[in-house]
């Protein structure tokens, strides 16, 4: 049996992956991890798989048709996202018009709408959550010719009829699924991809999966995860870094875990960075973090190989933190980043304008926050809204939605764009507040210097130029 797992193509550097996906002004382009451990999965069980990028390969239509006119895949797996999924579910159509594949839809917008995803003919189920184990099943089913019903986590038509199958547990063994790292290493070309604060080139990996906490906002923790957290073993973290290190052309790995290091993971975090320190591993990382890491776990990461920490901190309202719910306080984030400093390690800071809750006042102090916090980078984004999580429902409640229209999520560059409109904060505003942001940030004279002196490497002045001549650009349009 044939399967293509396939990122379709969209807008030039689109990021699906991403828990907010966009075009980002950084010029980041995500690997599609989802997509990859699904694939890893189904080659572990013997399939004949490939997956297909087809936004890091700048595909286009012609070019997806004319390689499943030859590989004749007999099912197709179609990563989706709310910006994009008008033209997710037109490829669904088209291969299945084409080649007569069975077509599943996944990621988080189907899974918190499927019915509405499979109202479109063409298009023939919908792997709802964490899809490992549910494609894997479907591959079985469609094989053997039994029916549909028993597959945890799908939805599917059956003759006029959408039916909801029950939802699937999630994975409990978390070493059972195949590195992600090889199945790259067989099916994409890893320079494609970039994170502007990541040493390029670089793959990405998750080593676990959920976060305790769920951030109103978040996609993946809302939808996916639902307050539940699971790891792999520091042994399997560290048996993958190895193989990266040994068999790849990579400089740095990203964790791109909901949450690595935190308060609550800082036991585990501590084993990994000891049996990466016991292996003499070498490779570099990055990870995302809570800004509740004491510094004597920071000071051993720095001392594994860990360079920078992305940190969500989000606002300087204490009100509005403890609205999202966040579970933290400001003077976390305060005595996190003077521990990150003294351990060596660099801050990358994300903020979000217009949580609920937030006003003008507030606006301008998250702006002042990120000033007195002064990580390296920054990233400051307009609150964005997706089915499925707390932020949408809130906003749907209140009248404060733009549209319904989900390809208005990003504006035509695929840059965000406000869907939340308030009579005091206005998509507009802040969108404006956003860039306004990142201009006070970054064309401060001392930034500028320090930035310029933190290049090290060839690979830091490709990752600054990379990064910067697209901020430029962002920076000289007219809003």
């Amino acid at each position: 049996m044939r399967i293509l797992t396939l990122n379709p193509p969209f807008l030039p550097k689109f990021s699906r992956a991403s828990r907010s996906p966009e075009v980002t002004k950084g010029g980041c382009l995500y690997y599609p991890y989802w997509l990859a451990y699904a694939t890893g999965v189904l080659e572990k069980e013997g399939f004949d798989v490939k997956l297909i990028d087809g936004v890091a390969a700048d595909w286009g239509m012609h070019d997806v048709m004319k390689f499943v006119d030859k590989f004749k895949p007999d099912l197709t797996v179609i990563s989706t996202s709310t910006p994009s999924i008008f033209n997710d579910i037109d490829y669904g159509v088209k291969i299945k018009k084409r080649t007569g594949s069975f077509v599943t839809l996944v990621g988080t917008h189907v899974t918190a709408l499927p019915g509405e995803a499979l109202k479109r003919k063409g298009i023939d189920s919908v792997a709802r959550g964490e899809y490992d184990y549910t494609i894997r099943d479907l591959v079985y089913t469609l094989k053997s010719g039994r029916p549909l019903k028993k597959i945890k986590g799908l939805s599917f038509k059956q003759k006029r009829k959408i039916i909801h199958n029950p939802n699937r547990p999630l994975i409990k063994d978390l070493d059972e699924i195949p590195f992600a790292s090889k199945v790259y290493e067989r099916h994409l070309d890893i320079k494609r991809y970039f994170y502007p604060t990541v040493q390029h080139p670089e793959v990405t990996i998750l080593t676990s999966r959920g976060c305790k906490f769920q951030c109103a906002f978040c996609l993946y923790a809302n939808i996916f995860w639902k307050g539940t957290y699971r790891f792999r073993s520091a042994k399997n973290v560290a048996d993958e870094l190895e193989y990266i290190e040994n068999n790849l052309d990579v400089k740095e790995v990203m964790f791109e875990d909901a949450t690595f290091s935190a308060a609550y993971t800082k036991d585990r975090v501590r084993e990994i960075c000891k049996e990466i320190i016991k292996r003499k591993i070498e490779i570099g990382w990055v990870a995302n973090s809570r800004a509740d890491v004491d510094y004597e776990t920071l000071n051993l990461m720095k001392k594994a190989g860990c360079r920078e920490l992305c940190v969500g901190f989000e606002s300087a309202e204490q009100a509005v933190l403890n609205g999202i719910p966040k579970g933290l306080v400001l003077r976390q984030s305060r005595k996190f980043m003077e521990a990150a400093n003294n351990a060596g390690i660099v801050v990358h800071g994300c903020f979000i304008l217009g949580l609920p809750g937030e006003t003008k006042e507030t606006v301008e102090k998250t702006i002042d926050f990120a000033l007195e916090l002064d990580p390296e980078t920054i990233q400051v984004f307009p609150m964005m809204v997706y089915p499925g999580t707390p932020a949408f429902k809130w906003a749907e409640k209140n009248g404060f939605l733009r549209t319904k229209d989900w390809s208005k999520w990003i504006k035509n560059d695929g840059t965000h764009n406000c869907m939340i409109i308030r009579p005091e904060l206005t998509s507009k505003y802040l969108v404006e507040k956003c860039d306004e942001a990142l201009k006070k940030f970054y064309l401060r004279r001392g930034k500028i210097i320090e930035l310029i002196f933190s290049i090290k490497s060839l690979s830091d002045l490709e990752r600054f130029y990379r990064g910067f001549k697209v901020f430029i650009k962002y920076l000289h349009e007219k809003r």
